[in-house]
């Protein structure tokens, strides 16, 4: 297909796995944003200094803040066992402090396999592959449900930016809509942090994020 942005994963494939993460070692946009959500996870203020990530994949986001910020806890949510021994690798020094949890975000129940309420739940480049606009809606909607009054939602993920003629996958749509679904979950004004690596003309699979976060 033609002018077409998305992509195909095998993520319980060992070899596929280890390609990707290999492909995917964050670049500095990448590490921007993970600097933004580690500024926002810790302010002081949080319930609790636990923290959730959806979708650990290959444990870049976790090193990289397990490394900044010695107070908090950390559990990584992923369905795939291949990603948690990439992760573990990935950590390294820093997996005491974490718990891996095996989940699939498209079961609803998933928060009951948690190991304790989060302060923070973070994600970055998952959500999209979840397919469609209300499989990320119903994400939200269980976030706000386990989150805790003052507890923060912050998603980086890619985005359909405005203006683009590209037809995109369904899991990558407008940030509006975005916002529109984390208002219908419960969550008051939620907002725009940042938005990375935008191109509307020749846009790769790697481009178009941006960051929102939402406060319970």
């Amino acid at each position: 297909m033609t002018n077409f942005v998305g992509a195909q994963h095998e993520f319980h494939d060992a070899a596929f796995v280890q390609g990707w993460a290999d492909r995917f070692v964050p670049t500095a946009p990448r590490l921007a944003l993970f600097d933004l959500i580690l500024e926002h996870i810790g302010k002081p203020g949080l319930p609790n200094a636990h923290v959730l990530e959806l979708g650990l994949g290959p444990g870049y986001m976790a090193r990289h803040i397990l490394e900044r910020n010695a107070g908090i806890g950390y559990e990584g949510l992923d369905f795939s066992e291949v990603f948690f021994e990439v992760a573990t690798k990935t950590i390294g020094a820093s997996m005491p402090r974490v718990t891996l949890t095996k989940a699939d975000l498209m079961d609803q129940n998933w928060p009951e396999k948690i190991s304790r309420q989060p302060a923070a739940i973070i994600s970055t480049w998952a959500l999209h592959d979840l397919g469609s606009q209300q499989a990320v809606a119903d994400v939200y909607a269980r976030c706000y449900e386990t989150l805790p009054m003052g507890g923060v939602l912050i998603n980086g993920d890619f985005i359909k930016p405005n203006g683009t003629t590209w037809t995109y996958e369904p899991g990558r749509f407008e940030i509006d809509r975005h916002l529109e679904l984390l208002r219908q979950a419960g969550f008051v004004e939620p907002m725009l942090l940042a938005s990375y690596e935008l191109n509307t003309e020749t846009p790769t699979a790697a481009q178009n994020y941006a960051c929102l976060m939402a406060v319970r």
